[in-house]
């Protein structure tokens, strides 16, 4: 049985709804567009943005045999992109089972950063436009992350 661990002061997890509009580009081409993203921020990793599956054009998605394993996280699935004869290979995942302590990124996709540019685009919404109740922090205290 593969070991889990629970998020904490040793190692942080935290994921809270992006104020802004994120956009995700691969080779020029927009491939996933959504006001909906999660920012997760791990331990000393750099944040990672995960858009809602129906936000990204799946069309460009291959799913992959590949599969690694996160104690705090779980199974990652993979999927590898393909537009216009470009090709990146397992550029994306997603935990489509993740642990309840990460349950709000089920599903979600994630991008590789050094194969697809990932940024924020735009003023942050209105407050009253951001979810604002807090997703996971690690100590339970209930603070808005960015």
């Amino acid at each position: 049985m593969p070991e889990i661990r629970i998020p904490g002061p040793d190692h942080p997890i935290t994921i809270a709804a992006h104020p802004r509009r994120v956009r995700a580009l691969f080779e020029g081409h927009l491939i996933a567009e959504t006001d909906k993203a999660l920012r997760l921020e791990e331990a000393g990793y750099p944040a990672r943005f995960y858009f809602p599956r129906e936000d990204v054009s799946m069309e460009y998605l291959a799913r992959t045999d590949k599969t690694t394993y996160c104690p705090y996280k779980g199974e990652a699935h993979y999927f590898t992109i393909d537009r216009d004869g470009r090709i990146a290979e397992n550029a994306v995942w997603t935990y489509e089972a993740p642990y309840p302590a990460v349950a709000a990124i089920e599903g979600a996709l994630s991008f590789y950063p050094d194969q697809v540019d990932v940024y924020g685009v735009g003023p942050a919404a209105p407050a009253d436009g951001v979810r604002e109740s807090i997703l996971h922090t690690d100590d339970g205290a209930g603070q808005l992350g960015e």
